[in-house]
């Protein structure tokens, strides 16, 4: 994989983090048992201690569950994400290769806001005729309406407001830009914990060429051993207008997330894997392995 953009942007994370102090790095447990104090993360001032320490006010108001592998989390996040998937056809041909997938930075730059700038993912096709290539620039706003710890209710409310650009080469993007509203509600019980969001995707333009998208994903999480989170997704598309319209895929996907291990200072390590699977008659495709690096500060 020859993308020397993922170099770049983690020495930019590790430059940053310079910055920060010393801390340990959360595992998915409540602020009190894991998270570093507000104050410590406060002394000595300046821009970085002062950023971190809002940070870490703002992640103590809301559950400490980790974050899934399709499912946009409704928690604000503070992370670099890269993942790499791979969509097989029933006969095991791979049909299509995605490295990054559409994910980059994340950020929290107030109490309740999360925003993401994502990479534009390399395409690397298997289909004779259709050239490889860079997809879409895209980007996501969050911002958080509602929320409790553990210790206070263990629920969150956010809506998400995400798009794209159409700067993919080739056929590697889509023909305009789009833009996707989301809400995204969550609700734990100890270490189990459920999500799910429902979001729409509109064309700016194009309509009758690209058609809509009615996107609804759930979640359900059990922490197993402190730093295992065995999940299962459930991934649907109901289209309307364009090409599919009418048509419905729905996808099961079981997976699993290891972390966060503590690296350095704020710098964490997750990991993560799973497998989406067809179940409707319709689908774009028949099976999609994913795999997930983050590193969370």
């Amino acid at each position: 994989m020859d993308n020397p953009r993922v170099v770049i942007a983690f020495a930019f994370y590790v430059l940053l983090l310079s910055g920060g102090s010393p801390a340990r790095a959360d595992d998915g447990l409540p602020q009190t048992d894991q998270e570093p104090s507000v104050s410590s993360l406060q002394s000595g001032g300046g821009f970085f201690h002062d950023w971190f320490g809002m940070v870490a006010e703002s992640q103590a108001e809301q559950p400490h569950w980790i974050t899934p592998l399709v499912t946009v989390t409704p928690r604000l996040e503070q992370e670099f994400r890269y993942d790499v998937s791979r969509q097989v056809q029933p006969n095991g041909t791979t049909v299509l290769e995605n490295f990054g997938g559409s994910k980059g930075l994340e950020i929290i730059p107030s109490r309740h806001i999360e925003l993401i700038f994502s990479l534009p993912p390399y395409i690397v096709r298997s289909v004779n005729g259709v050239p490889d290539g860079y997809g879409d620039v895209s980007f996501l706003l969050k911002y958080r309406f509602a929320s409790a710890n553990e210790e206070h209710g263990n629920y969150i409310v956010t809506a998400f407001l995400a798009g794209s650009i159409p700067t993919g080469s080739y056929t590697n993007g889509t023909l305009d830009a789009t833009f996707t509203p989301t809400i995204a509600v969550g609700k734990g019980w100890r270490d189990f914990d459920a999500v799910t969001t429902l979001g729409v995707v509109l064309p700016v333009d194009e309509t009758n060429r690209i058609g809509r998208q009615i996107v609804w994903n759930s979640t359900f999480q059990y922490r197993v051993l402190r730093k295992i989170w065995p999940e299962l997704e459930v991934n649907s598309t109901f289209f309307s207008q364009g090409p599919n319209d009418g048509k419905k895929q729905t996808f099961l996907t079981p997976g699993a997330e290891f972390g966060k291990f503590p690296l350095w200072h704020r710098l964490g390590l997750t990991l993560g894997a799973g497998v989406q699977i067809a179940t409707t008659q319709f689908h774009t495709y028949n099976h999609k392995y994913i795999f997930t690096v983050r590193l969370p500060f």
